[in-house]
C-alpha cells in the first residue's frame, strides 16, 4: 500500500502572498474570508528578492507550526501583468517564464514577487499557486487614457501604454465601498487614493477603472516615497548629457532617490510632520508639492467623472494621516467635498465615513486588503 503519512489533508484555508517592494507580508483566510494568521516583516532591501524569499519561507514554517493541514491554495500579488496577464493565472513553469520576460517594466516589484513565487513553490510543491495583478483592474481603460501620444508602432510592437497599478487595492476599496452604501459596484462613480509608499489616483467609473494616475510603470504619477513622479519627459535625456549618468542611473535616481526622499530626506510622513512642526522649511514644501498633485490629479478626475459618489482614502499614508486627508480636501466644499475635521481625526477602525452629513459625494477612509481581495477573487472562481 501507498504511504500518504508525508502528505498532509487540505484545509479550507487560503493563503496569500503580498510581496512590496520592502516588504512581505503572508495572511490565510478561512472559507468566510475571515483573517486567520498574519506575518510581515518590512525593510527588506535586496533587490535580487533573496530576503522576501527568506522572510516567506520563516514565515510559513509559522504557520505551517500553527495550522493544521496544507492551504487550498496559495495567492501572489505580482505588480505587473504586461499585456499577457490580465485575470487570476495558475503558476506553472511556463508562466514563470513569461513572467521573467516582462521584468523589464516593474523591476523595483517583479522579481520580488518571482522570487517569492519560486520560494513558495518549494516550500508548497503540492499546492496551486496563483499570480493576480495589480494591474488587472486597469486592463479595459479607455482609449484616451489608456494610451500615450506616440506613434502607433510604439505600442503595438513594444507594448506602451498606460497600465496602472494598485488594482488590487482599488478593487478592494470599491467592494468595501459598494457593501458600506448598499449599492451594486456597477453603479459607482468613485476616485479611489492609495497613499503609501508608492500612490497613486485611479478614478472608478460604474465600476471600472476610467483614469488612473501611473502608467507604464509605477513611476509615473503623484509624489511618492522615493518615486519622483510626473516629471518633463525630457529630464532623463538631459541627465545623461549634461551629469554623464547611465540609463541604470537614471532609473536608480528617479525610482530610489526622488519623491518625498529627494525632497527633504526622508519618505516618512511622521517625520515631516515632526520636521514641519520644528520650523524645517523643506519639510513643509516637500508636504506641499506632495498635496499639490494630488489634489492636481483629484480635480482633473472630477471634471471628468461628472457625478462622484465618493473620495476615498486608502494605504498606510491614506487610512492613518488626518493631516494630509484634511488638507487634500481642504476648500472642496463647493465641489461636493464637505470633510467633518472631527471624524477625520478620531480613532477608529475599519471603513467609515469622515464627511459632512450634507455633503453630495463621500469621503470615506477603507483599510487596504490587497490579501483579502486575492482570496476573494480565487474563491469567486472556485
Amino acid at each position: 500500500m501507498k504511504e500518504h503519512a508525508h502528505q498532509p489533508e487540505e484545509s479550507d484555508c487560503w493563503l496569500a502572498v503580498n510581496a512590496g517592494s520592502s516588504s512581505l507580508k503572508l495572511s490565510a483566510f478561512d472559507p468566510e474570508g475571515n483573517r486567520v494568521f498574519s506575518r510581515q516583516t518590512d525593510e527588506l532591501n535586496d533587490p535580487s528578492g533573496a530576503e522576501h524569499a527568506q522572510a516567506l519561507a520563516k514565515h510559513l514554517s509559522t504557520f505551517e507550526c500553527c495550522c493544521t493541514g496544507r492551504p487550498r491554495g496559495v495567492a501572489h500579488r505580482v505588480v505587473h501583468g504586461g499585456d499577457r496577464f490580465h485575470a487570476p493565472t495558475r503558476v506553472d513553469d511556463a508562466m514563470l517564464a513569461a513572467l521573467r520576460d516582462i521584468d523589464h517594466l516593474a523591476p523595483l516589484h517583479n522579481p520580488l514577487a518571482v522570487a517569492c513565487i519560486t520560494a513558495a513553490r518549494q516550500q508548497l510543491p503540492d499546492v496551486e499557486h496563483y499570480a493576480l495583478f495589480d494591474t488587472a483592474f486597469h486592463h479595459d481603460l479607455p482609449p484616451e487614457n489608456r494610451d500615450y501620444a506616440l506613434p502607433a508602432w510604439c505600442r503595438e510592437k513594444l507594448g506602451i501604454r498606460r497600465y496602472g497599478f494598485h488594482g488590487l487595492s482599488v478593487a478592494s476599496a470599491l467592494r468595501s465601498v459598494a457593501e458600506q452604501l448598499g449599492h451594486p459596484e456597477e453603479r459607482l462613480n468613485l476616485i479611489v487614493a492609495h497613499l503609501g509608499n508608492g500612490a497613486s489616483m485611479t478614478a472608478v467609473r460604474r465600476g471600472k477603472s476610467s483614469a488612473t494616475s501611473m502608467g507604464m510603470t509605477p513611476l509615473e504619477g503623484l509624489v511618492m516615497g522615493s518615486r519622483a513622479g510626473d516629471i518633463d519627459p525630457a529630464i532623463p535625456g538631459f541627465l545623461e548629457r549634461h551629469a554623464g549618468l547611465t540609463p541604470e542611473q537614471i532609473d536608480h535616481l528617479l525610482n530610489r532617490e526622488s519623491g518625498l526622499t529627494g525632497l527633504c530626506g526622508t519618505r516618512d510622513l511622521r517625520e515631516i510632520h515632526t520636521a514641519i512642526d520644528r520650523g524645517d522649511e523643506l519639510a513643509a514644501e516637500a508636504l506641499s508639492m506632495y498635496i499639490h498633485r494630488i489634489r492636481h490629479y483629484l480635480g482633473g478626475y472630477l471634471v471628468n467623472l461628472g457625478r462622484l459618489d465618493a473620495l476615498v482614502f486608502t494605504g498606510g499614508v491614506g487610512e492613518h494621516d488626518a493631516i494630509v486627508r484634511e488638507t487634500v480636501c481642504e476648500g472642496l466644499n463647493m465641489l461636493g467635498l464637505a470633510i467633518d475635521p472631527d471624524a477625520n481625526r478620531a480613532p477608529a477602525e475599519g471603513p467609515r465615513p469622515i464627511h459632512q452629513p450634507h455633503s453630495p459625494a463621500g469621503i470615506w477612509i477603507v483599510p487596504a486588503d490587497e490579501e483579502g481581495e486575492m482570496v476573494r477573487q480565487l474563491r469567486d472562481r472556485h
